[in-house]
């Protein structure tokens, strides 16, 4: 099931001040990028984000989930981290420096 625009504009104003957070649909699904590079993507109305150090320290009891099927496995963000605004921005400012840029074509 593809994700809905709801969702992604609902997590998207959850950044807010965050305009370095953009997004790029792809296959019904988007991806999620900061200053450039790729932070994780919404999946199936699901909040998913890289399992970088940084991530997996700030967000412990974060369950590993596939985005789709033959996808390496991602940290769910829960409703309730999704929610607090000031913990989406510092897990941002965390895991930014830890991953790579994206490729240019």
């Amino acid at each position: 099931m593809p994700s809905t625009e709801k969702f992604r504009d609902y997590v998207l104003a959850q950044f807010k001040g965050e305009l370095r957070v953009t997004t790029r649909k792809m296959m019904g699904e988007y991806i999620l990028y900061a200053d450039g590079k790729i932070f994780g993507g919404i999946y199936d109305d699901r909040l998913l984000v890289k399992p970088v150090a940084a991530a997996k320290a700030m967000l412990p009891d974060a369950k590993l989930q596939l985005p789709y099927d033959g996808a390496k496995p991602m940290l769910r963000v829960c409703a309730e981290q999704i929610a607090d605004n000031s913990l989406l921005a510092r897990l941002l400012d965390a895991m930014i420096p830890e991953l790579p840029a994206v490729k240019k074509k």
